[in-house]
């Protein structure tokens, strides 16, 4: 799946550089333009994805796996997902892992067996962790989905949008009926507790994992390269995409 979101990108970047652009007869969305021979010539990306499909890493260790414990209205988290780690996923998605965890510094109360979640950004931000979380346990492109809508000025408004461009087949429909039902509710206390069993606690957000673990000095490092980060942890065969830099940042949100 990372490689046509790859295509995404390199498509994108050339049609600004006044080079090659998708082609105007595709009719497929961007998650099936290298499904196969014909889409990939009918959007005009055949050359990319065959050379995607033999350039891939092949994995000689564990991956890194990269917790990120988030909200859906943080800026700064907004700025980690979408400026340093879903790029970093999109390069080396081949020896990381992802775990999303949307809840951050809410808070949850028992109402019967059902709970009410505070969120510090208030109700809006309640809303779009639900609909992440709910897309997280519906859609192998939950991901790609999440980025689309935190990269977007309007991070609710634009989810059915994001959700129909990288997963045409979800049903919104369903989707919601998560978020609003018994099932959101719980997915979202299943993420308080994980949130809850943190060791160390979690202090502020975005708060960073590598491999299970938080320290100030992982949390620093992947802030400032999550990409140099997992390519100096892997402990296998580096793939080429290893060597690289990513901008720098401070997050902006802490606890309440």
């Amino acid at each position: 799946m990372k490689v046509p979101l790859l295509l995404v990108v390199t498509v994108w970047l050339n049609s600004q550089r006044g080079g090659c652009s998708l082609s105007s007869s595709c009719s497929y969305p961007p998650a099936k333009w290298c499904s196969s021979p014909e889409s990939a010539v009918q959007c005009g990306v055949l050359k990319p994805c065959l050379v995607s499909n033999f350039t891939k890493s092949r994995q000689t260790a564990d991956p890194i796996q990269v917790g990120l414990y988030y909200e859906s209205l943080c800026p700064g988290c907004r700025m980690f997902l979408t400026e340093m780690l879903f790029p970093t996923w999109l390069m080396l998605g081949d020896i990381m892992s992802v775990t999303l965890v949307p809840y951050g510094n809410a808070q949850e109360k028992p109402d019967g067996s059902k709970y009410i979640f505070e969120c510090q950004h208030g109700a809006q931000e309640c809303l779009g962790n639900t609909i992440e979380t709910c897309l997280l346990n519906m859609t192998n492109m939950a991901f790609p989905i999440i980025f689309c809508m935190e990269s977007s000025s309007d991070v609710i408004g634009s989810a059915k949008t994001c959700a129909s461009l990288y997963s045409p087949e979800l049903d919104w429909g369903k989707v919601m009926k998560c978020v609003n039902g018994d099932a959101g509710n719980q997915l979202m206390h299943q993420n308080a507790l994980e949130t809850a069993a943190l060791k160390p606690p979690h202090q502020y957000v975005p708060w960073i994992t590598i491999n299970g673990e938080h320290t100030e000095d992982l949390q620093d490092k992947a802030m400032a390269s999550l990409y140099n980060l997992v390519c100096s942890m892997y402990k296998g065969t580096k793939p080429p995409a290893c060597g690289g830099s990513q901008r720098h940042f401070r997050s902006d949100c802490h606890n309440k």
